[in-house]
């Protein structure tokens, strides 16, 4: 398969996925740190790809996307940010239903099926 489709399969199967470099509960940098604690303060699951395990993906994802850095979050296909857009948006209350809302429309759907 190759990587922007792996990309793309990621994004599609996981409403809430993060890219970053480690894993929420052991960040490699500052940036990722930041955004896993916003992801966690949610309080909703969210999928995670520790980009430093893929390279491929390290080296796509950032054309891919048309966003040069990591962390990134996207939501329901759609890429929100990184590390500033995340936080910023979490302190203005912004993010938190958001991530509700998604949340409980992919529990709604699994439970349909």
């Amino acid at each position: 398969m190759e990587t922007v489709d792996k990309i793309k399969q990621q994004i599609t199967e996981n409403p809430i996925i993060v890219y970053m470099k480690g894993s929420p509960k052991l960040p490699s940098c500052g940036f990722s740190s930041q955004v896993a604690q916003v992801m966690i303060n949610c309080g909703e699951q969210f999928a995670f790809v520790d980009i430093l395990q893929h390279p491929d993906i390290r080296a796509e994802l950032p054309k891919f996307a048309n966003w040069p850095t990591f962390p990134q979050l996207w939501i329901e296909g759609e890429l929100i940010g990184g590390c500033d857009i995340v936080t910023e948006m979490f302190q203005k209350g912004e993010l938190q239903p958001m991530i509700k809302a998604t949340a409980d429309k992919f529990r709604t759907e699994e439970a349909g099926e």
